[in-house]
């Protein structure tokens, strides 16, 4: 008899343990899109700071008072490689009102300095270290996955974010609809 009290007794603590645990599951799916939109990414990733090929450290925040998009890539992603021309040309046309395009690349150091030099990038890179991913989630990327763009509206408030490579139609919408926002 014991050992059948105990037994059911596991069973009820294994369901009550899995209904807090569903009931929290809800509560982070109903409340990460608020926290998302309250800026608590934002926040993140303003005060994130980052070094470019020269070892210089910069902050995102350098940039506020642009509309700012944030690609974060690497160079051994396919769809990351692909967007870059796309990024630029648009960083070029865009540039003159205000749009900066910052490319953090989740690489190594000379990776990234040897792409650099074959590709043609018109924007800033910098290089992020292996807490990106984490800073990546709270920015609502939830798998890390690449490549993954977060768009911030001059007041460095989120905008948009797009997981997967970018297309130029949804990209000129998202900077259009910034621009004339």
């Amino acid at each position: 008899m014991v050992h059948s009290a105990a037994m059911a007794l596991s069973r009820r603590d294994a369901l009550i343990l899995g209904g807090i645990g569903l009931g929290a599951a809800a509560a982070g799916i109903m409340v990460a899109p608020l926290l998302l939109r309250s800026g608590a990414g934002a926040e993140a990733l303003a005060a994130a700071r980052f070094s470019d090929l020269q070892g210089k450290s910069h902050a995102i925040a350098e940039w506020q008072g642009k509309v700012l998009v944030c690609n974060f890539w690497a160079t051994w992603c396919p769809p990351c490689r692909e967007e870059i021309p796309l990024l630029s040309s648009e960083r070029t046309r865009l540039s003159s009102k205000g749009v900066e395009v910052v490319g953090i690349a989740v690489d190594s150091v000379a990776n990234v300095a040897e792409f650099v030099k074959t590709g043609s990038i018109s924007y800033p890179i910098l290089i992020g270290d292996a807490s990106v991913i984490d800073l990546m989630r709270k920015l609502g990327n939830e798998s890390g996955a690449l490549p993954y763009t977060v768009f911030l509206d001059r007041t460095g408030a989120i905008a948009a974010r797009k997981l997967g490579a970018l297309q130029r139609p949804e990209l000129e919408k998202v900077l259009g609809n910034l621009l004339n926002g």
